[in-house]
């Protein structure tokens, strides 16, 4: 019996996860990659228990954790440095596990390496998506890829969802835009927080060589840019309390990224025949939560699970909407809500959410992660 053939679009963190959900069960994979070389811009991600616990079925979780750094502290804080909340670290990792802090580069690399050298494809744009006889077919700029499945792991404006998801609905802007960035090993003691201003706020995560990674908000237009970012951080964050304006201090303009954030309005299905998606094709969410990453990988170990488990493709893929869309969608609701919460610009509304922050339980906090972070438990 001939292996079974995956066809997988884009070479990110859902579609090299599920190159290797798919590869560890037999399968012969593809991975197209739009992009002429595989390069993540330095910044960082973190990833929950349910993230890592996905990286540990994939086989690459202790290279994650050898590379990564342990995010030991945690919580809210405003923009004076009064902590809000602080978060039961102790109790999260006893009952869920660990939390890492990585770089998306270096996670990238593991993922890449853990495929076969000849499995992805770059420069590959993906031109159309067809049924062929009994399989399908995705034509690119390169050629031709036939296989028994198509995994859409394009992201936030994918081709695969555009072509056989005609009705689906665009990303929508979620009202705020976002600065990362990496500064360079910092003689500071840090730890990890969100701290919280009005429609503004600045998240800082400390890494095992010293570095720090932050990301920065606005509630701002969108496209609204400034010909210097940089300076538009120091105008906006330069008073806030330490480490802020030394991260600020210790990178150009030019090591500063910007995006606006967007989501997709909900799916009503994941997969179409042959053809399923995953991560942000399927589910694009706020990065409030930091689950974006973390329920790509979700997805692809479920994925291969299913395609394992049933023999009939279509089948297999219905069985998979059924398992990841309800979740998904779920968690991308929270994490957008809470976004909202968190961008509120209104000073009485500003100071009511950072009371109601100041007496919340801890115990209320674990409690409400449990269906997130339980995932595979």
């Amino acid at each position: 019996m001939s292996k079974r053939r995956a066809v997988i679009v884009g070479a990110g963190i859902g579609g090299l996860a599920a190159g290797i959900a798919l590869h560890r069960r037999g399968w012969e994979i593809s991975v197209l990659e739009r992009a002429a070389e595989l390069r993540e811009v330095g910044a960082g991600i973190s990833l929950w228990p349910n993230s890592v616990r996905a990286l540990d079925l994939l086989g690459v979780g202790d290279q994650v954790r050898d590379l990564g750094g342990i995010e030991a502290a945690a919580g809210f804080r405003d923009s004076t440095g009064r902590w809000l909340f602080r978060s039961d670290i102790a109790a999260i990792r006893e009952r869920y596990g660990d939390t890492l802090m990585i770089r998306r580069p270096d996670l990238l690399d593991i993922l890449r390496s853990a495929l076969p050298a000849e499995s992805v494809v770059l420069d590959a744009e993906v031109h159309q998506v067809r049924p062929l006889g009994g399989q399908m077919a995705v034509v690119h700029s390169r050629g031709e890829h036939i296989g028994d499945v198509i995994v859409g792991a394009d992201g936030i404006r994918s081709t695969v969802r555009a072509q056989l998801w005609p009705t689906a609905k665009p990303p929508v802007y979620a009202g705020y835009t976002t600065w990362r960035l990496m500064t360079p090993p910092l003689r500071i003691q840090v730890e990890a927080s969100e701290s919280w201003g009005r429609g503004e706020r600045v998240g800082i995560f400390p890494l095992s060589d010293g570095s720090i990674y932050s990301y920065l908000t606005a509630s701002v237009p969108p496209d609204h840019r400034h010909a210097d970012d940089h300076a538009e951080l120091q105008r906006r964050f330069g008073r806030w309390h330490q480490p802020i304006p030394a991260m600020l201090e210790s990178v150009r303009n030019a090591e500063i990224l910007r995006h606006d954030i967007y989501r997709l309005p909900p799916l009503d299905r994941y997969a179409v025949g042959r053809t399923v998606l995953v991560g942000d094709a399927a589910h694009a969410m706020t990065p409030d939560f930091g689950q974006g990453g973390g329920t790509a990988l979700e997805d692809s170990v479920e994925l291969a699970e299913v395609l394992d488990d049933i023999a009939d493709v279509a089948t297999a893929l219905l069985a998979y909407d059924r398992r990841r869309r309800a979740r998904t969608q779920a968690i991308a609701r929270q994490s957008a809500l809470f976004g909202s919460v968190a961008q509120w610009s209104s000073p009485p509304l500003a100071l009511l959410r950072n009371a109601l922050l100041g007496v919340l339980p801890p115990a209320v906090l674990l409690r409400s992660l449990k269906s997130m972070l339980s995932w595979h438990a």
